[in-house]
């Protein structure tokens, strides 16, 4: 008989154990790689999912470790009844740019239907009642970080589930960030988006099935009325100290400017570059580690350099991005090079650069928004406007971490009610 089991509220519930896979926690498979949550779905012959109507949520990265993507593998086997597919920001396919979805389409390969799951949490609930599915399946790689959407799609989805009454089942797979407690700036409701929906810490520190517990205990049931059915088929053979490269899993760009697991591992912090007006290298063949504008020079360079900044080192760049903020224009800047991730602290290196960009070259701000009455994109990268005044007032990067550090250590008390990987 299949265990069941979802997260209450209450913190004697949300301590209780997520359905998982029989596999013991850190057992290592034959080759000495990780094990995800989909080589235990599959190594069960998808038993979870017998007489199931399946609709399934990924993109690119939903592969194997023999990088044959595993809405194929499950299509091919007559043990899942597989519906519909459903694709996040960027697309199933990942052909879409930041802030795009991909129109519905029929798979070549497969001929199933694929829906278009980017923020837009009514059609969620429309999709999963007209297909009358039974269980939802979601499985992307995530890497860490709040305003990095999939997590979001994650939680619309639960949501829809959730209000229908549907069965859902994540397969977790590891954050190449998640070595590191939960850090960083909490978010605050009245800057709620896309780039984040509920109160988290700007790097979560969860793989995607803890992340999913943690929805379900503290969120879900006050949205809907009730948790949703959440199964999560846990990984064996990884733990929190692990690098990616450790796992000897493949890895697939999540998203267009995510190419590499160095990106992903910058990218908490470097993402506030967003919020300004300099390029955060969008356009170049390394986003978020290169970062500049329009006539800075060797000087910003060399005041980093100063800062003596732990685990990180700064090249003086120039390029011409492609696309996005200043594109085919010349831009001068910095590249980050990490020189020691176990000291490298992607947050405050990239508060310590936007503070010294300032200093030295003032004309470039916060990126203008379209509409004056806008939220401004960086209180909603950090989640509220404490971070942007606290610049703006001329306070030094410790002061400015001060300004969070209650509202971060109560969220790591919750957060460690969720942990599968101790």
């Amino acid at each position: 008989m299949r265990r069941r089991s979802v997260f209450a509220a209450s913190a004697a519930v949300a301590a209780a154990p997520l359905l998982t896979s029989s596999a013991p926690a850190f057992a290592e498979d034959a080759s000495g790689r990780v094990r995800t949550g989909f080589d235990a779905l599959a190594a069960a012959d998808y038993r979870q999912l017998k007489g199931k109507r399946v609709g399934v949520i990924s993109n690119p990265t939903g592969v194997t470790a023999k990088l044959r993507h595993e809405v194929d593998v499950m299509f091919a086997s007559k043990a899942v009844n597989l519906i519909a597919v459903f694709g996040p920001e960027h697309g199933f396919r990942g052909t879409s740019q930041a802030g795009q979805g991909e129109d519905y389409f029929i798979d070549p390969k497969t001929g199933l239907p694929v829906y278009n799951a980017y923020n837009d949490a009514d059609k969620m609930k429309d999709y999963f009642k007209e297909l009358k599915l039974d269980t939802i399946v979601f499985d992307i790689q995530d890497v860490g970080a709040r305003f990095y959407t999939y997590i979001w799609t994650l939680y619309l989805a639960m949501e829809a589930a959730a209000d229908n009454g549907i069965e859902f089942m994540v397969l977790d797979r590891p954050n190449p960030c998640t070595a590191r407690d939960a850090y960083g700036p909490i978010l605050h409701k009245e800057v709620a988006s896309f780039v984040g929906l509920k109160p988290i810490s700007q790097r979560h520190g969860l793989t995607v099935g803890e992340l999913a517990g943690l929805y379900n205990g503290e969120f879900i049931p006050d949205s809907v009325g009730k948790p949703v059915d959440l199964k999560v088929m846990r990984m064996s053979g990884w733990n929190r100290r692990m690098a990616y490269a450790d796992t000897g899993l493949p890895w697939i760009p999540p998203s267009p400017n995510m190419p590499t697991t160095d990106t992903a591992r910058v990218y908490s912090g470097m993402c506030l570059f967003e919020a300004s007006a300099l390029s955060e290298g969008r356009g170049t063949t390394t986003p978020f580690q290169t970062v500049g504008a329009p006539d800075i020079d060797h000087h910003w360079e060399q005041a980093l350099t100063k800062l003596d900044l732990p685990g990180v080192r700064f090249r003086e760049a120039y390029f011409v991005p492609t696309f996005s903020k200043w594109e085919s224009k010349t831009c001068g800047g910095v590249e980050v090079h990490v020189t020691d991730y176990r000291r490298f602290d992607p947050i405050r290196t990239a508060l310590a650069m936007i503070i010294a960009q300032r200093k030295v070259y003032p004309k470039y701000g916060w990126r203008t928004e379209a509409n004056p009455g806008d939220t401004p994109w960086i209180d909603k990268l950090t989640g509220s406007d404490q971070v942007r005044k606290d610049i703006e007032a001329g306070k030094d990067v410790d002061e400015v971490m001060d300004g969070w550090s209650k509202e971060l250590s109560a969220f790591r008390d919750v957060r460690d009610k969720y942990l599968l990987y101790r």
